[in-house]
């Protein structure tokens, strides 16, 4: 675990389904966004999207972070749920006692809901043959 006094940037790992978001984090005097080396408006197209990743910052309001992320797997849905959850996590890397206003908002919480997978005898993980009398 680093401390905010030896590191310019701090970094952390979030994930969703099968998407995997590296975070860093670098303190400015405003928020920006950079994500694969496209801003956040390029990179996701609509606002339910944008928000949730901003969504991570708006819990400290007083701090500002240049927010970089390479995110890779998955879709839009889950690369943004991703990188909400590595930016929650490197906030805490940056400041440990920021935890319990990180935790109230749900944001450390990581969602385990993932694809089943298919078992041998059924066409899905659970959806079975067509049953046939003769």
């Amino acid at each position: 675990m680093t401390t905010k006094k030896d590191n310019r940037y701090f970094e952390a790992v979030g994930r969703r389904k099968t998407s995997v978001a590296r975070v860093r984090l670098v303190p400015e005097a405003k928020n920006s966004f950079s994500i694969n080396g496209r801003s956040l408006a390029e990179y996701f197209k609509t606002e339910n999207l944008r928000q949730a990743v901003e969504k991570a910052l708006a819990a400290t309001p007083e701090l500002h972070f240049s927010v970089s992320a390479k995110v890779s797997g998955g879709g839009v849905t889950g690369q943004a749920d991703a990188i909400k959850l590595g930016i929650a996590r490197a906030i805490l890397v940056y400041d440990g006692e920021l935890r319990p206003v990180v935790k109230k908002d749900g944001l450390l919480t990581r969602d385990p809901r993932a694809k089943e997978r298919r078992k041998f005898g059924l066409k899905k993980a659970r959806k079975s043959p067509q049953w046939s009398k003769r």
